[in-house]
């Protein structure tokens, strides 16, 4: 018998385009149900994270139009990764496999297909990897591939070239609820979980309609909440960079000393001046990624629920486990 699939999709403000990726799911799930690739009792669940539009509204039409569409509602904006985790645990009790996938249709649906027979293979992970950038802007490329480059220098095991978009086992799932982490990065939390994986590989689309909801802000902080939260590298750094700087001030003292012998003691006020600039900076850069560190375990200690489900509306019996898995 076929295996019970959850696709977890997440919505912030996505009316626009709810509508047509419901449509296309499912059409996707009627093929894979004829095919005997998952079972008739399989649902897409959107989990709406704290949407100021329309997208709740669209959600309950869908669920009380076809019960395989089922929705979370969040009681406030958790954020994309939260979004994600909410909508993973208050399933991993009533699915066998999951899904995630965002809203906008740029990640290619047909590749569903590929992910459950590498997951019937035995695999308990199959990532979503883009074969080519070729939709994005130079600047969006270069930015992208730096930051996979980059997290992967700073020691952070995350798969080159892929987002959110995943399957995951039941198995997996149980093992996911574990990791507790306030600052929550999914991308290098599942690598670290183990099991057998593997990738396939797909062109994403252009977004179908709407904003795109990552701008270059939250890609940064993004990027920064992934590093910090899996390496202590940049710590490491800082103290590289303190024992050069101190090998670079012992030099200086010593030609100081031996300019003031040769009686050639008056000195440049540029080179002072440039010399107080670097210091002061890079002491100020020190503190900043110290106090990166820092807050994040300020933020881990208060143990504050990462997301709170107001409401699961789902017909096979998921809104109780939902309301437990509120208050972790």
């Amino acid at each position: 018998m076929a295996d019970k699939l959850y696709m977890i999709v997440p919505c912030f403000n996505e009316e626009e385009v709810l509508p047509e990726t419901a449509k296309r799911l499912k059409e996707k799930y009627k093929t894979l149900m004829d095919a005997g690739l998952i079972s008739d009792d399989s649902r897409v669940v959107f989990v709406n994270d704290g949407s100021r539009d329309n997208t709740w509204r669209i959600i309950q039409e869908l669920h009380n139009t076809d019960p395989v569409f089922s929705g979370i509602d969040l009681a406030h904006n958790s954020g994309h990764q939260n979004a994600i985790l909410a909508g993973l645990i208050s399933v991993k009790d009533i699915c066998d496999v999951s899904i995630t996938m965002d809203a906008d249709l740029q990640d290619d649906i047909n590749t569903i297909d590929e992910m459950l027979i590498k997951y019937y293979e035995g695999n308990q992970i199959v990532y979503g990897v883009r074969s080519t950038r070729k939709t994005d802007t130079f600047f969006k490329r270069f930015t992208a591939e730096g930051f996979y480059k980059f997290m992967k220098i700073m020691g952070a095991d995350v798969i080159y070239n892929h987002a959110d978009f995943r399957l995951i086992s039941s198995r997996v799932l149980k093992e996911l609820a574990e990791y507790k982490e306030v600052n929550l990065f999914l991308r290098g939390i599942v690598p670290l979980i183990g099991f057998k994986s593997c990738s396939v590989y797909y062109e994403r689309h252009e977004r179908f309609a709407g904003k795109s909801k990552y701008p270059l802000g939250k890609m940064l902080s993004f990027a920064i909440n992934g590093i910090t939260s899996f390496s202590t590298k940049p710590l490491k750094l800082i103290t590289a960079i303190g024992f050069i700087m101190s090998a670079i001030s012992i030099g200086a003292i010593i030609w100081a000393f031996i300019v003031k012998i040769l009686g050639h003691s008056e000195y440049g006020w540029s080179s002072t001046m440039c010399s107080i600039w670097l210091i002061g900076g890079i002491q100020i850069l020190a503190l900043g990624i110290i106090g990166e560190y820092i807050g994040k375990i300020y933020a881990e200690v208060k143990q504050r629920p990462r997301f709170i489900v107001a409401e699961f509306i789902n017909d096979t019996g998921g809104k109780d486990i939902a309301e437990k898995n509120t208050e972790k």
